[in-house]
């Protein structure tokens, strides 16, 4: 495949805690062609923030190359996730008076202007400002009211802010791998993008995005996002808990995790047994199966109890309708819907990329959910200027393309 033109391709970089994915789409008319996967693990990240510059560089440079190499393109470019239990989001209502009865654009800017106008902290930053809905003339439910004819329009968005370091030093490490950012996206919004249908964001579902590091709840309802949560727990939490209690070394851990591990103990078959190897020089124990279950049990159940708990005290668990998506690689650890239909007393299935042609085989799995979320959501927010850390007033630029999106997203 010779090189293709640049501006047809869109990558999305998942800088994750146990790895790093990069995925190059092709847009289409009909849609999104994957061509090209790269994936390194990821060993510079502690609960989806960088903590080590060098090391994070390396391994995105790696995941780049192996991008490139099956696409056949040169990668300048990517949207990359941001996690974190620094990413906090908030609901926020804005009010203008409309000057001549007719809603123009600079009308919607204002009012979405003044809805944003909270008082944030100097150590954060707004990394999306989305929009829920407008009311006119104390009518809800608008999606865009441009063109309507009122007196008072309110907007009420939800506006996700994070620590400006974590921004800062994750925009830092693409820059050094030689890559332009084109946008910073929080990743539950991302693997929404690339999971959820649209029947389920206008009826209501709950999206657990279960990473190495964190996991990302994002609920959305009426084609709406109303809430955000990043836990700082995830699977790798799972892999510490077998090393300790079996005291057998990590990357054994994650072995035996994925390959026997179960995340509902009374699931496993009694008579199912294991080879366990030991740390330093004993001999390998041969354990029941069983024994990885209950172990990983209590630490699932703490993370869908406090997410679900999340739920509750946000007024959100209402909404839910359709039920929860799980998805990230933790989502595919055995029995794990089962122990989640128990906690969220709610429907719940497993959430893979859909609506994508191309390498649809190689990225068929939970894995690659923010990777390709990344990839679709630049596709629907393609344009905007490539910015670069040594540009100070990266996030202002930030700001400015988010609310010019707002304006597009109203109109799609």
């Amino acid at each position: 495949m010779g090189q293709r033109e640049r501006g047809e391709l869109i990558v999305g970089l998942d800088v994750g805690t146990t790895k790093i994915c990069a995925v190059v789409g092709e847009a289409k008319t009909t849609g999104v062609d994957i061509i090209g996967v790269g994936l390194h693990p990821s060993v510079g990240l502690r609960k989806g923030v960088v903590v080590n510059i060098e090391s994070t560089v390396a391994s995105i440079r790696k995941a780049v190359e192996e991008a490139e190499l099956m696409a056949g393109c040169e990668i300048s470019s990517v949207y990359v996730g941001i996690a974190g239990s620094h990413v906090k989001g908030l609901n926020s209502d804005g009010m203008i008076a409309v000057k001549d009865r007719v809603i123009r654009q600079a009308d919607i800017d204002r009012v979405v202007e003044q809805a944003q106008a909270l008082s944030i902290p100097l150590d954060r930053e707004v990394i999306h400002i989305l929009p829920q809905e407008f009311v006119l003339d104390g009518q809800g439910g608008i999606q865009n009211p441009l063109g309507m004819t009122g007196v008072r329009l309110e907007a009420r968005v939800h506006i996700v802010t994070g620590a400006v370091t974590a921004a800062h030093n994750l925009i830092k490490c693409c820059n050094q791998a030689g890559l332009d950012v084109s946008d910073i996206v929080l990743e539950s919004l991302a693997s929404a993008a690339a999971v959820l249908t649209p029947e389920e964001m206008e009826f209501g579902v709950a999206l657990l995005d279960i990473g190495g590091g964190t996991s990302d709840l994002a609920i959305f309802h009426g084609d709406a996002i109303k809430h955000t949560f990043v836990l700082g727990l995830g699977g790798n939490n799972l892999t510490n808990d077998l090393a300790v209690g079996l005291r057998t070394p990590i990357n054994e851990a994650e072995r035996l995790k994925i390959n026997f591990g179960s995340a509902l103990a009374s699931l496993v078959e009694k008579d199912r047994s294991v080879e366990v190897p030991s740390v330093g020089n004993r001999k390998p124990r041969v354990l029941s199966q069983k024994v990885l279950g209950d172990i990983l049990e209590p630490r699932v159940e703490e993370i869908i109890t406090i997410v679900d708990q999340e739920m509750v005290k946000a007024n959100c668990k209402g909404l839910v309708t359709s039920g929860v998506v799980l998805t990230g690689g933790t989502s595919q650890t055995r029995h794990i819907v089962e122990i989640a239909e128990q906690i969220f007393d709610l429907p719940v299935r497993v959430g893979t990329p859909r609506e994508i042609g191309g390498l649809k085989g190689i990225v068929d799995s939970p894995a690659y959910a923010t990777a390709v979320g990344l990839v679709l959501y630049g596709t629907r927010h393609e344009g905007g200027r490539k910015f670069r850390i040594r540009d100070e007033k990266i996030f202002g630029r930030v700001a400015g393309r988010m609310k010019r999106w707002f304006g597009s997203l109203m109109s799609s």
